[in-house]
């Protein structure tokens, strides 16, 4: 624990919606839901807006729609959304050699290690400004937490939301703690919230009382002991600014169960070619394969399969992949299906596909289903699958036409594509609609959301 407020935690707001409507104007002040549009997908994230409604991240879509049925729903643009994160990012690593992301839109920085703040003053400075500095690169808002450890800052920078800046001064932890939920504590989710409750502790000042011999008696030695300390305030968990993944992997839920197995296994093979892509983004190769598959009832198998030395080889990832599905039934259907890489390693060994062609009759161990996947590998489950040979135009997604410019779907079918022709730095745009084939229309990347002479 520290004498000064010099851990910062950073969270930007609503960040997936928030990209979206800064970059299209007619959305603005309008609730916008970003994640899968299936029938099976889930919200990634909710602008605030729509949080009016009850819609909130990893409900079904579904559901959602029923909340909030006038609600703009969107495709998300990962890649997108990654070039704002490495903006933000920049800014952060900019105050301090000890940056630790959490995910695109979250992370932890240690302003003593920078040498930019010591005391309550200088932090809240330093956190005032990178505030402005956000809104002015990327046109977007972000929180700010500052404390004496994580876990406080953490939960100063959720009291802060939205485009907020909460400093709680160290020493006044416990007093903070004590009327809240346990739920506000790390580690505490849903089933250890209730185990709790049971016994009678829904506060954490109810975990202080209770003492830690008790805590250790209903939770076991390491998550008892972890516990009462944090409930009394104390964190001492530094940050780490490499975060090194262990595994990488990517997963597509389906909106109709599929149950031809040539289709299955043309599917294992196509997300197992994804995989090996982002492996490949990430610097790293790996030992391990693992398969996932999710049936039609729910239940959830893995099967993995260990090579002699890690690789990025996708033929050796695919036909990996491949054997692991043949030790699955697969009867009845299909949901969910993903491929991960694990035993990570920044080299690649070369004879493996040797190796994979020798073992192709091996059939795999199953293993308990712990699944650790990079940060990206969060997008793929809220994406549809699609097939790659047909031209999709997903909701949200940016398109440019040869007469009217840049614009985004608005949606499309029967043959038919609506766009909204719109910059973010215009005001609201025109909609035209087109045949899905026009040639005049395609993809396009995105516009940044602040331009360059705005941002200097």
């Amino acid at each position: 624990m520290r004498a000064a407020p010099t851990i910062l935690h950073l969270d930007m707001d609503a960040f997936f919606a928030a990209a979206e409507q800064a970059s299209k104007p007619s959305l603005r002040g309008k609730p916008v839901v970003v994640g899968g549009l299936g029938p099976r997908g889930v919200v990634a994230t909710a602008s605030y807006e729509a949080r009016r409604f009850g819609v909130h991240s990893a409900m079904p879509m579904g559901q959602a729609r029923r909340l909030a049925p006038h609600a703009a729903y969107l495709v998300p643009r990962f890649a997108f959304y990654r070039s704002i994160s490495e903006q933000v990012m920049g800014l952060l690593r900019g105050l301090s050699p000890l940056v630790e992301p959490l995910s695109l839109d979250e992370a932890f920085v240690d302003l003593e290690a920078g040498e930019v703040a010591d005391n309550s003053a200088s932090a809240r400075a330093v956190g005032e400004r990178l505030r402005v500095d956000i809104l002015a690169t990327t046109g977007l808002t972000g929180s700010v937490g500052l404390a004496g450890s994580k876990m406080i800052a953490k939960i100063a920078s959720e009291e802060a939301k939205p485009d907020g800046l909460v400093l709680i001064e160290p020493g006044t932890e416990r007093e903070l703690l004590g009327p809240r939920s346990v739920r506000i504590l790390p580690g505490v989710g849903p089933a250890t919230g209730e185990h709790l409750r049971r016994a009678g502790m829904t506060t954490v000042s109810d975990l202080v009382e209770a003492g830690e011999d008790e805590l250790v008696r209903l939770l076991g030695r390491a998550h008892g002991a972890s516990l009462h300390r944090m409930a009394q305030g104390y964190d001492d968990r530094p940050v780490v600014a490499e975060r090194d993944a262990k595994s990488v992997s990517v997963e597509d839920t389906f909106d109709v169960d599929l149950h031809d197995r040539v289709r299955i296994r043309t599917e294992v093979e196509r997300i197992a070619e994804r995989c090996v892509g982002r492996l490949r983004a990430s610097g790293h190769s790996g030992r391990t394969i693992v398969l996932k598959v999710r049936r039609y009832d729910f239940s959830t198998l893995t099967r993995s399969e260990t090579l002699r030395g890690p690789t990025d080889d996708p033929a050796v990832v695919r036909e990996a992949a491949g054997r692991l599905l043949e030790a699955v039934d697969t009867t009845g259907g299909v949901r969910l299906l993903g491929v991960g890489v694990s035993g990570l390693a920044d080299y690649t060994q070369e004879d493996l596909f040797a190796q994979a062609e020798a073992e192709a009759g091996a059939c795999a161990a199953e293993r308990p289903a712990e699944e650790v996947v990079a940060p990206e590998a969060e997008e793929a489950r809220s994406a549809p699958a699609v097939e790659s040979a047909e031209r999709v135009w997903a909701p949200g997604h940016d398109v440019r036409h040869a007469v009217h410019g840049a614009g985004w779907v608005q949606g499309s079918g029967v043959g038919r594509v609506t766009v909204r022709f719109e910059e973010p730095w215009s005001g609201p745009g025109r909609v035209r609609t087109f045949a899905v084939d026009d040639p005049e229309l395609q993809p396009s990347e995105p516009l940044p959301l602040v331009r360059g002479d705005e941002a200097a």
